[in-house]
């Protein structure tokens, strides 16, 4: 069985796991920047087997300067993503905001009732 054979190339930028609909990016990063072991890392993704995590970093230390790029460029992207929800925020998300203002001057209000007294 080739390396390549455990995953699904489906752009150049999304390689999934064959059988599941988790992306390289998501072992790799447990394993670079949380430095998780492979065990721990098929504990924490159940639907996989540890043999798909070890061909997942094998992969990784086969092609490290692309696969690199490609986590690189999954960062930026996820960076990207959270600044422009964070600009424009949902409907659902700014009735949150909201009512997270309105408590807060409400505990605001309280402790300064308390200080009155």
């Amino acid at each position: 069985m080739q390396l390549e054979d455990y995953f699904n190339f489906l752009a150049p930028n999304d390689i999934r796991l064959k059988g599941s609909r988790i992306g390289i990016e998501t072992i790799l990063y447990e394993y670079i920047y949380r430095a998780r072991t492979p065990e721990e890392i098929a504990n924490i993704y159940t639907s996989l087997t540890l043999e798909q995590v070890y061909a997942t970093i094998l992969y990784y230390l086969h092609n490290k300067e692309a696969v690199s790029k490609y986590i690189a460029d999954w960062l930026e992207w996820g960076r990207k993503m959270r600044e422009e929800q964070r600009r424009n925020p949902s409907p659902a998300i700014q009735r949150l905001m909201k009512i997270k203002a309105a408590r807060k001057a409400l505990e605001q209000a309280e402790q300064m009732e308390k200080w009155a007294i």
